[in-house]
């Protein structure tokens, strides 16, 4: 594990609420350059909310949500834009656009946010498709055409179009069988090795959160109750904690014993 580097991402008293169901109240997190969080916790917890919080697809009633540095809720849409660029995002199951092919969902960040021409713009999407470990054949296939683990991978090389900082995945291995799921966190690690990347991962996949986090942040009781590594998170005394650790599942896999 890599010594933490400074904060690319900050969040600070963030409250969100959806009429009078408040889902954060005082949350506070950090997100160090170089690191692989993983975000946990219960049904309700608001892990997807809290993500699409800091990427603006959520207006938070209060709080402060800083990337790179800049204030994003305050931001002119010119400074936000700049940010976005530097920042990749897969929705779960891909989120892809089923009119368009693999390699048009792929351009479309690169037709939103560039001038790039459109060959130059196919191959790039060819080679974010090659990077993901998709055959060059997936390329004008549609979405519908395309296994589930495809098309999470087809998700990922479309936030990786233009060669972000930060890749934001929310649950990326749900519904896949565990071999998928295992060569999908390889994946990922092999990505966030190669390209520098910083990733904020929701997931409730232990193995997951094995293979491939530095970090782990449990939200509970509104906020982000702790931090720290797998060993860590196996010494906090709450309950829920205490079962998504050392419970059945976490012991199936081998993670719940002490040590």
């Amino acid at each position: 594990m890599t010594e933490p580097r400074e904060p690319v991402i900050m969040v600070r008293g963030l409250r969100t609420q959806f009429g009078d169901h408040v889902v954060h109240d005082g949350l506070d997190l950090d997100v160090n350059r170089g690191e692989v969080l993983g975000v946990v916790g219960g049904s309700g917890s608001g892990k997807s909310v809290l993500l699409r919080a800091i990427v603006g697809l959520i207006r938070p009633k209060a709080g402060d949500v800083s990337v790179f540095g800049t204030d994003m809720l305050t931001a002119s849409d010119a400074a936000r834009q700049k940010i976005e660029q530097r920042w990749g995002v897969m929705f779960q199951d891909g989120a892809l656009f089923s009119s368009l092919t693999v390699c048009e969902n792929v351009e479309v960040p690169m037709r939103e946010q560039t001038d790039l021409s459109p060959k130059t713009r196919r191959s790039l999407a060819e080679l974010k498709v090659s990077m993901v470990g998709l055959p060059q054949i997936a390329c004008d296939k549609y979405p519908s055409e395309l296994s589930g683990g495809m098309r999470k991978r087809a998700g990922l090389a479309r936030a990786l179009a233009l060669d972000p900082e930060i890749v934001f995945l929310d649950e990326p291995t749900a519904g896949l069988d565990p071999i998928g799921a295992a060569a999908f966190d390889a994946l990922i690690k092999k990505l966030q090795t190669t390209m520098g990347l910083t990733v904020f991962m929701v997931t409730h996949d232990l193995d997951s959160l094995h293979a491939v986090c530095d970090r782990i942040a449990v939200l509970a009781e509104k906020k982000v109750f702790v931090t720290g590594t797998m060993k860590d998170m196996l010494k906090v005394d709450h309950p829920w904690v205490h079962e998504y650790f050392h419970g059945p599942r976490a012991r199936a896999a081998g993670f719940g014993a002490e040590d």
